[in-house]
């Protein structure tokens, strides 16, 4: 898969008029969906659509965009959505210096705060958060210099001319008012989401309790029906992943999957399994594992070296466990991430149509010790495969696409830099060695692979547990077939940018 996207844009400024229109495309994209689209995310201002560039094409997705915002615009039309009413408890911690800031009594905070329907411009940030407004003037306040480490779940927060809510734990820097007592997410309900994209939102002052912190959904079986590995001691983040979580995107939803597809594919094809199967993404070391019954497994990947019975043994090739045979996976120090496929693929739920784990989204959660991990299917194929791979990283050249708010001086800047990794996750690799002008706009859903400006100038490369919305300049974007160097990068590895198609839009135009 080679994820590419295009932006729909009819504004720059938060704008009632400008997101009805978008809101009101999206709708018609979704209901219509064109096959290799793999999300549709309306936003405040924009609109963008994801597409697999190995299923369709740029042409393709422009005539079907295009079509659509004409019979909007022809036709208008309803943006659907519910009138959703939230209990709000007002005893947030930043509540009495907000009074003292404003000027308002308490009374008059709750009912300026309360009496107004707000319409979702848009969700993300984490799962089911709706950004909300438009907000009084006489409430507007700044966000905090420095965001919190932690804010709590439920926690209803102002910021701007917005007003939220905090689905799940963590960071943040809005304004805490209160605490909503509905949970606004919860992966165990049918219908996850309280507040979507078209929504209207009324918050009524109450008191009550506030509901307790949503519970990760698990993906894996308790008891697998065809058990083959059990976990002894687990590596420092084991993930099942498969291709990803498409169409998350207006929900807040990571897309999760491999940080590494070329390596998840290949493990897979090592085992005769397709290329999608879930597998198990190992960060830096792996887990120690006990064949529970005889299972043909593959590691691809530079980061991992499989030893088998305290030998080592191969990677990049089938490998047959017999019952009892013990697995370590220790760091070779050559990459971040090494992935193991087991024949007949690794049984799994599913959430929106995915096995990959979503740790910020509570959807699964990583491997510890006694989990037991079974085949989705039953295997009788005794074919073995070896592959060879140059896992060259560090002073890799990495090729660099124009990205949405790409200028010339970002992009001179970007050229030809040399850069040192200094810290990564899933959700990006922050990059040192070169400070590049940004700049901050009004938030939109970011590309995989952007190259985002930090305020200090730093480049920061987007992966794919990146938040799915953010203000921050994407002067560039990382060329999807380059993307897993960069998911594979230790700190203090290096890479060369190379910008090629200097042409390319992600615009639509008129």
């Amino acid at each position: 898969m080679r994820r590419l996207g295009v932006y729909l844009r009819l504004g720059d400024r938060i704008d009632l008029a400008v997101n009805d229109e978008i809101q009101r495309v999206g709708r018609r994209l979704l209901e219509d969906l064109l096959p290799g689209v793999t999300d549709v995310q309306p936003s405040y201002t924009t609109l963008y659509v994801e597409y697999d560039a190995s299923r369709t094409d740029r042409a393709a997705v422009d005539g079907w965009l295009r079509g659509h915002v004409a019979e909007a615009r022809a036709n208008g039309g309803d943006i659907g959505g519910n009138f959703v009413r939230v209990p709000v408890r007002y005893d947030g911690e930043d509540f009495a210096a907000v009074c003292e800031a404003t000027g308002l009594a308490r009374h008059e905070l709750i009912d300026l705060h309360s009496g107004h329907d707000y319409k979702v411009f848009s969700v993300g940030a984490s799962p089911g958060f709706p950004f909300l407004g438009v907000l009084d003037e006489r409430l507007r306040m700044p966000r905090h210099p420095t965001p919190r480490a932690l804010v709590p779940a439920h926690a209803v927060a102002m910021t701007g001319l917005q007003t939220g809510i905090y689905p799940v734990p963590g960071p943040g820097g809005w304004q805490l008012l209160g605490y909503a007592l509905r949970a606004v997410y919860d992966p165990w309900r049918e219908q996850p989401f309280l507040i979507a994209l078209g929504d209207t939102v009324r918050f009524e002052p109450e008191d009550g309790e506030i509901p307790p912190d949503p519970l990760a959904r698990p993906l894996l079986p308790a008891a697998p029906e065809r058990p083959v590995l059990r976990v002894d001691e687990p590596g420092l983040l084991d993930l099942v992943v498969d291709g990803g979580r498409d169409m998350g995107g207006r929900f807040g939803m990571a897309q999760s999957g491999p940080a590494d597809a070329r390596a998840a594919r290949l493990a897979n094809a090592l085992v005769g399994n397709d290329a999608s199967e879930p597998v198990l993404e190992l960060t830096v070391r792996g887990p120690t594992l006990t064949a529970l019954d005889p299972v043909r497994i593959a590691i691809a990947g530079p980061a991992c070296l499989p030893w088998i019975g305290g030998q080592p043994s191969e990677a990049l090739t089938t490998l047959e466990l017999a019952a009892g045979d013990r697995l370590s996976l220790p760091h070779t120090g050559l990459g971040a991430r090494s992935y193991l496929a087991i024949a007949g693929g690794i049984e799994s739920d599913r959430f929106m149509d995915s096995a990959s784990t979503d740790v910020r989204g509570l959807i699964g959660r990583p491997l510890a010790a006694g989990d037991v991990l079974g085949t989705a299917r039953e295997v009788v194929s005794e074919m073995r495969m070896s592959a060879r791979v140059d896992w060259a990283l560090d002073g890799a050249t990495v090729r660099i696409l124009p990205g949405p708010q790409a200028t010339p001086e970002a992009l001179g800047r970007l050229d030809g830099a040399d850069l040192r990794a200094a810290a990564g996750d899933r959700t990006g690799v922050r990059l040192e060695g070169a400070e590049i002008p940004g700049g901050e706009s009004v938030s939109e859903p970011p590309p995989l692979g952007a190259v985002q400006i930090t305020p200090n100038g730093e480049p920061f490369v987007l992966l794919v547990d990146r938040y799915r919305t953010g203000g921050y300049a994407k002067p560039a974007v990382v060329h999807p077939d380059d993307l897993p160097i960069i998911a594979q990068l230790l700190p203090g590895m290096r890479v060369r940018f190379k910008l090629v198609e200097p042409a390319l839009r992600w615009d639509l135009g008129d």
